[in-house]
């Protein structure tokens, strides 16, 4: 089996896993990732998680088509000073 790793963030984690020692190459620093995540528990609860319902928005996606986007519009409070109390 050949594998190609296209994207130039994944390759420099395991560059940089390699050059950390404990790892001769690609494979070994791949394989330890795929044991870790495999005993890993919150792998079980990942894979068990409910899938967005078609037609539903991330939160993310939510936010970014807001139409209140670009509208200069401030969301801050006026900061409470609590009150006066005589004790």
């Amino acid at each position: 089996m050949m594998i190609e790793i296209h994207s130039p963030e994944a390759e420099a984690i395991i560059r940089q896993r390699m050059s950390a020692g404990g790892f001769k190459d690609a494979e070994e620093v791949i394989i330890q990732a795929l044991q870790a995540l495999k005993s890993s528990p919150a792998a079980e609860t990942h894979a068990a998680a409910p899938r967005r319902p078609a037609g539903r928005k991330s939160l993310a996606q939510l936010f970014a088509d807001s139409p209140f986007k670009g509208l200069d519009i401030d969301f801050e409070r006026e900061p409470d000073y609590g009150r006066d109390v005589t004790l």
